[in-house]
């Protein structure tokens, strides 16, 4: 593991700091289903970890139980786990340190250096200033310790209402960074906590609380994105304010955050998503959501390969999405044995095959691999509609009338009639094999340009197959609208309610790979029952990625 946050680590432990170890930490706020993003997070953290001989942290940031739950806390160990990490028995919540902020933020009141302030949410806003103006100072700044002490005391038995009253830092309100200028630390807010339950009144704020974690915990390297970086000033304040050991503090190291073409990584969109119910849920296979990711079929290998080669940069980039399926084709083409299946049947009667008989052939379960199967082959198959064109151009290598194509694992067939219903359509294929050109056999060789894969119609699996695209639109940089809900692609789920398979995998269980042949990578879905066969589209054979790369 080779970035520069490596080398800050690296040099660090040259200078003898952090004799103790290194002890990172990935601090999610319970408050929705982790996505892409926080994927290269916990990559970073554990893997920094991991590759120093250290420890990492699950850190539950839970300071906000308006919008948190412990659904969002089970999901997140589910998905850390999924991607491969293991925190062992280091899983902490902020609000286990609830007393000791409390504590810190009367200290910080009994140093002059915290006031308990009346003005509203709104007015706290029109005081603070702008980038270019400093920001006016409160009637409540100058309030006396004694008066301050009291007030909080009394914020925290529940004698003010919700957002009457609230505890600011007393720093700077003319600093040219607006995070200095008297932040919030604390308010008021009569939720029950999913921790805690109703032990509280009054909450932290995460900037106030973020910091003190760390430094309890004895983090080494505090590793945070961008737009931590003006907030780093507030944090080195406040642990100086508290007497915190400046040689013996965690270092904060920012990192660009993961932006994706066509997707989107905003807890608060992605709620809406769901709440609104766009999408089925927070795991539905079209969220960039790691559930959703995994029940799409992406692999937790895949998504390891995909943040190690984005790698660590210090400043944001947008990532094409197209990078990321290519990390999900390169694992599943190394190890998703492959089958035959028609999401379009076109279905064929090879004529001068017995009715009532079943030959099974030989077919390979991977190119790589000496595992082999046996298919079912019976006088009616089906194949794909497309392999099929009554007016073909010249070099269309596949069925045609009086044309030859080779099936995959058996025989070469010729179309000898094309039968038609009353309106037109074609409705079956007349064909007959090469008896001689089987498969493997002494006249197997003989040239043909086109193969094609087909499926035994008396034996093929009925299925239902859901084809998976952007949920998004974008420009044609790969950027989204602001109206993001006006650019939800209409055609990012299309079901097939009757494609046929093989019967190799009737007693495959869910989140099997496969590579239908010709057709792209797919995985059985949870919706399986033992009467209905589900599965998603992974992503497609077609690798735009790596053709633009090459």
């Amino acid at each position: 593991m080779i970035n520069f946050i490596q080398q800050e680590i690296e040099n660090d432990l040259k200078e003898g700091k952090y004799k103790n170890g290194i002890l990172t930490r990935f601090p999610p706020e319970p408050n929705g289903y982790l996505h892409i993003g926080h994927a290269k997070s916990v990559c970073l953290n554990f893997g920094l970890a991991i590759y120093n001989q250290g420890l990492c942290n699950l850190r539950f940031d839970d300071t906000n139980p308006t919008k948190e739950d412990v659904e969002y806390v089970d999901s997140i160990q589910e998905d850390i786990k999924w991607l491969g990490f293991d925190w062992g028995d280091r899983k902490f919540f902020a609000s286990d340190y609830f007393g000791k902020f409390y504590d810190y933020a009367v200290e910080l009141i009994k140093r002059g250096l915290a006031y308990v302030d009346d003005l509203s949410a709104e007015e706290i806003k029109a005081y603070r200033g702008t980038l270019t103006e400093p920001g006016k100072e409160s009637p409540c700044r100058n309030r006396t310790i004694e008066e301050n002490l009291d007030l909080f005391a009394r914020m925290k038995a529940g004698e003010f209402a919700d957002g009457e009253k609230v505890l600011r830092a007393k720093i700077d309100m003319s600093s040219p960074n607006i995070n200095m200028r008297d932040p919030v630390i604390y308010r008021i807010t009569r939720t029950t906590h999913h921790h805690t339950g109703d032990d509280w009144l009054i909450y932290p704020m995460y900037d106030f609380a973020h910091p003190l974690e760390d430094a309890i915990e004895g983090i080494s390297h505090s590793v945070c994105t961008l737009e931590f970086e003006d907030h780093r000033p507030f944090y080195d304040w406040l642990l100086d304010s508290l007497g915190f050991d400046v040689n013996n503090r965690p270092r904060q190291i920012e990192f660009a955050r993961l932006d994706l073409t066509n997707t989107i990584t905003s807890k608060r969109k992605l709620r809406q998503l769901v709440e609104e119910k766009h999408v089925r849920g927070w795991d539905d296979p079209r969220m960039p959501t790691l559930s959703g990711m995994r029940r799409r079929g992406f692999t937790p290998a895949a998504i390891r390969d995909f943040c190690e080669r984005i790698g660590v940069a210090k400043s944001n980039s947008l990532v094409d999405v197209a990078m990321l399926e290519h990390c999900v084709r390169e694992d599943l083409n190394s190890n998703a044995d492959r089958v035959m299946a028609v999401l379009n049947p076109l279905k064929v009667v090879l004529t001068n095959v017995e009715e009532n008989k079943t030959e099974y052939l030989v077919a390979q379960n991977h190119p790589a691999r000496s595992a082999t199967r046996y298919v079912p082959f019976t006088r009616e198959i089906y194949i794909e509609r497309d392999d099929f064109m009554e007016d073909a151009p010249k070099k269309f290598f596949r069925l045609k009338p009086g044309g030859e194509v080779r099936l995959m694992y058996a025989y070469i067939i010729k179309c000898e009639e094309v039968i038609k219903d009353a309106e037109g359509n074609i409705t079956e294929l007349h064909c007959t094999i090469d008896p001689t050109s089987k498969s493997g056999g002494a006249t197997a060789g003989r040239k043909i340009k086109g193969t094609i894969h087909w499926v035994s119609a008396q034996h093929a699996l009925k299925a239902e197959v859901r084809l998976y695209d952007y949920l998004l639109t974008t420009d044609e940089k790969g950027n989204l609208p602001e109206d993001f809900i006006g650019a939800l692609n209409p055609q990012s789920l299309i079901v097939i309610e009757n494609a046929l398979i093989e019967p190799t995998v009737r007693w495959m269980a869910a989140g099997t790979h496969f590579q239908f042949l010709r057709l792209g990578y797919f995985v059985i879905d949870p919706d399986t029952t033992p009467e209905k066969l589900v599965f998603n589209r992974v992503v497609s054979l077609k690798d735009t990625w790596q053709k633009v790369k090459d």
